[in-house]
């Protein structure tokens, strides 16, 4: 049985080996700029971001503030970090896709069912990119909306952390799903059926990107990780039929 810790490592010395670590060096760099640019934004404004939350808590929970404090500093912590992540899988994301392939090639001696090819991956993969968006975004924001109501928020840090694991497997699970023409739903089916193996997988990339830069030369690995998990878990896995027009016994 393949678990997500042992995909990662083994993917992380997959996609450096001969052969496959000259598809590396472009997403790190591009990430490596655009970490630069938006550490530098965040740490010009967390000082106003958090007096700003502060100032909207209601001053019958002012006793409360000793507890309410730490936990608004972990709440934007987070919510930084994944503002981080988004924008940066948006960028890399055609790259990330093109890895997946040319990983899969490797690990499994056959090309993806859509080899479309470096142009056709990397555009694929940005519109795959922005449907993912549009499934995270209002989650995100219904997440927010809890970061803000008094005794609710202060369940806000775990609701974020369980919500990071799932996005960072959709994020990477996806692209070779996306390479081997599964939909967007039938891969959150796929994932929703294999929770476990999952979560795990999705937990264990969210630790990563919490590690600063290294995680740039990391995530690489999690993408051909991906492929090693798709390969064991998810392939065998049969589409959901849609219902027939008629229903049942038709």
């Amino acid at each position: 049985m393949l678990d997500a810790f042992t995909a990662l490592t083994r993917g992380t010395r997959l996609v450096y080996s001969r052969g496959l670590r000259r598809y590396v060096f472009l997403p790190i760099t591009v990430n490596l700029l655009v970490y630069g640019a938006m550490l530098r934004y965040v740490l010009a404004n967390f000082g106003g971001w958090l007096e700003g939350w502060m100032a909207m808590v209601p001053g019958w929970l002012a006793w409360l503030e000793w507890l309410i404090w730490p936990l608004f500093v972990v709440s934007l912590v987070v919510i930084i970090f994944f503002t981080f992540t988004l924008v940066t899988h948006l960028i890399a994301a055609p790259f990330y896709g093109f890895l997946a392939a040319k990983v899969e090639v490797v690990a499994t001696g056959r090309p993806p069912l859509d080899d479309r090819g470096l142009l056709k991956t990397a555009v694929d993969a940005l519109g795959r990119e922005l449907v993912k968006l549009g499934y995270i975004l209002p989650r995100m924001a219904l997440l927010l909306v809890v970061s803000w109501i008094p005794v609710l928020n202060v369940l806000a840090p775990l609701l974020w952390l369980a919500f990071s694991a799932w996005v960072m497997a959709i994020t990477y699970l996806d692209y070779p799903m996306d390479n081997n023409k599964v939909s967007f739903a039938d891969m959150r089916r796929r994932l929703s059926s294999r929770w476990w193996p999952t979560l795990t997988y999705g937990g264990w990339v969210t630790l990563i990107t919490w590690v600063p830069l290294a995680n740039l030369f990391l995530l690489p690995g999690a993408v051909a990780g991906a492929v090693l998990m798709w390969e064991r878990h998810y392939r065998g896995l049969v589409p959901a039929r849609s219902p027939s027009p008629g229903g049942p016994g038709t």
